[in-house]
């Protein structure tokens, strides 16, 4: 054989081995390389999945294979089975992960989560105060580390993605998630934010997504923008301000958010000066996007895209058409994956929405799994097992309570009720949130709306009372007390107002 045979079957040698390297796939070339040459890879139905959230009851193996699903979740109170253990919660989700790796790219899903002061859904989970309350502690590093505590616990179901934080402005308490806010005063939100810091790791270079390692989980800004200042504290209502205040109030803290390198920012229910956010292109792009710099993606809300329309849903294809031109990158469906694909697929290919628009929320999807390294790191991690109500958690969760705990008075002409008197005579406690778990704990605990009872692990106020009290000291108890109970009982007269020592919760 001639030296020209030999130089033509080293060249188709060098083309196969050539053909069969995929740079995405190679963890030490850079990100934006590997974004670049995996989207050229992938059809129109792989980028649109790439683009689909589905809840995790429609989804399994074959759905997430057949549909190149992107990413699925957990909505407040949905788990595997009741009280899950770390075992099943990670079961579920490598069966799922199992799915997105047999497909032909291999490109890994993202599993979220709203852990939102702890791990809040996941039964034995170390729930902290809710925002509200460390908002008052004034103490951004203390929220830091809840977010790195929480960002174990989170890794420990095998989860790597958490719809926190929410650093809303509260500027009316009628509205009912002003818990969920850290303060109505921008400049305290703006330090609390420090709480990325804790789920994602600090970044080498401000402004960019970034994941530090396996002990961390995306974080997530919510919900741009003007939610908490809604007219009359109504929810997913319409926040009626000039651009110059909406800015100053609601806007600034995803300055810092971003500027600290949040991944991805959650798009708010509600409208500005009458538009809705899910479709408000000049906020979402040319703001976030454009000005701001934002480099990861926007996610919707749950079933925000059916909320542009009045009633929701009422035209499902104009929802899909507006939010996706607005600028939203990954829609939270949650259920109805088998009619958004289709329609957002129809929709490209008859040209309302161009390629350009799908291309640029995929490399923002992309841009995030690479730098979080889901690639190299798809599965639930299962050294992370014990992290889940860890007892220095614990600790943590303690010293937070401590640090938010606001007294407006403490008893009455110079007799403090704080704090007990261990060896008093008498106690009266009343009040049914005293001795319930579940009502202590407040929303997003299990449940997104919370609810009554021994719903997680934990010691209620009344417990915590008797257990420090001297044994002589006699504890009353009584949920729902009739007028005059206090007085009827006899207890030590301490207080002018009163008798005996009396908390009522």
């Amino acid at each position: 054989m001639g030296r020209g045979w030999r130089t033509v079957l080293c060249l188709i040698f060098f083309v196969s081995v050539a053909s069969a390297y995929d740079l995405y796939k190679d963890p030490t070339q850079d990100v934006e390389a590997r974004v670049q040459d995996l989207l050229k890879r992938m059809t129109l139905a792989e980028k649109i999945g790439q683009m689909t959230q589905i809840e995790r009851i429609v989804a399994n193996y074959s759905v997430i294979k057949d549909y190149y699903i992107g990413s699925v979740l957990s909505g407040g109170g949905s788990a595997p089975e009741p009280n899950a253990s770390v075992e099943t919660w990670q079961n579920m989700i490598d069966n799922l992960q199992a799915g997105a790796l047999d497909t032909r790219l291999q490109i890994p899903m993202i599993y979220g989560i709203d852990a939102v002061h702890g791990h809040n859904n996941v039964y034995g989970a170390v729930i902290f105060p809710h925002n509200i309350g460390l908002g008052c502690t004034r103490d951004p590093d203390l929220v830091k580390r809840i977010g790195a505590a929480t960002a174990l616990e989170v890794r420990a179901t095998g989860i790597s993605y958490a719809f926190a934080p929410c650093i809303a402005a509260c500027h009316d308490p009628r509205w009912g998630r002003c818990y969920e806010s850290y303060s109505e005063n921008t400049e305290i939100i703006k330090n609390m934010t420090d709480m990325i810091f804790g789920l994602q790791g600090e970044p080498k270079i401000p402004g960019l997504p970034f994941v530090k390692d396996s002990s961390k989980v995306l974080a997530c800004a919510k919900h741009y923008l003007g939610d908490g200042g809604t007219i009359l504290g109504m929810n997913e209502n319409n926040t009626v301000i000039d651009y110059e205040d909406l800015v100053k109030i609601h806007m600034s803290q995803y300055f810092d958010a971003i500027r600290k390198g949040v991944s991805t920012i959650m798009v708010s229910y509600s409208s500005w000066n009458g538009m809705k956010m899910h479709a408000n292109r000049y906020l979402l792009t040319e703001v976030l996007k454009y000005n701001l710099k934002f480099q990861g993606f926007l996610i919707s809300d749950w079933e925000g895209i059916d909320r542009i329309t009045n009633p929701p849903g009422a035209n499902y294809t104009f929802s899909i058409l507006a939010s996706i031109n607005a600028g939203i990158d990954m829609v939270m469906v949650p259920f109805n994956y088998t009619t958004f694909i289709p329609e957002l697929t129809r929709l490209v290919k008859d040209g309302y929405i161009n390629m350009h628009r799908i291309n640029d929320a995929v490399t923002r999807i992309l841009r995030v799994k690479f730098t979080m390294g889901l690639f190299e790191m798809p599965w639930a991690d299962r050294s992370y097992s014990n992290y889940l109500g860890a007892q220095d958690h614990r600790l943590l969760a303690r010293e937070a309570v401590r640090k938010s705990f606001v007294l407006l008075k403490n008893g009455q002409n110079g007799d403090p009720l704080l704090p007990l008197n261990k060896k008093a005579t008498k106690i009266i406690v009343v009040g049914s949130h005293a001795h319930d778990i579940g009502r202590q704990c407040g929303g997003w605990t299990i449940t997104w709306k919370g609810s009554n009872g021994t719903i997680t692990n934990g010691t209620t106020i009344l417990e915590a009372i008797k257990s420090i009290m001297s044994p002589s000291t006699e504890v009353i108890y009584e949920p729902y007390p009739q007028p005059g109970f206090a007085k009827r009982q006899e207890a030590d007269p301490l207080f002018p107002f009163g008798f005996g020592l009396k908390m009522h919760i």
